[in-house]
């Protein structure tokens, strides 16, 4: 998976969550059909996808049968992904921390 591909990923996912976010506008005030805990899932088996990606081309390097290129270049990706999830991560926490001392 290149950096090119990362960020169209990302683009497309956001493009896709702002169609659902127009939609649940128009529709007024009934329940979305976006599930939370589906989207962290997905995005969770994503990062875990590009590590086991990094992984074999590492394995394929010790075997003589990868490029170094290659590796690092999934590595840097799989570095880049786990980071984009510990700050989303980060940043959920800080909003829970945050609504929890609001004043009730």
């Amino acid at each position: 998976m290149s950096t090119s591909s990362i960020a169209n990923n990302a683009y497309q996912m956001a493009a896709k969550l702002q169609q659902q976010a127009r939609s649940i506008g128009d529709s007024g005030p009934e329940r979305p059909d976006v599930d939370f805990g589906q989207m962290v899932q997905s995005a969770v088996e994503s990062v875990v996808d590009s590590g086991r990606v990094a992984d074999s081309k590492a394995v394929g390097m010790i075997e003589g049968k990868a490029d170094v290129v290659d590796v690092v270049t999934a590595v840097a990706e799989t570095e880049v992904a786990l980071e984009t999830m510990v700050t989303v991560r980060d940043r959920v926490i800080s909003a829970y921390e945050e609504i929890m001392r609001m004043p009730i």
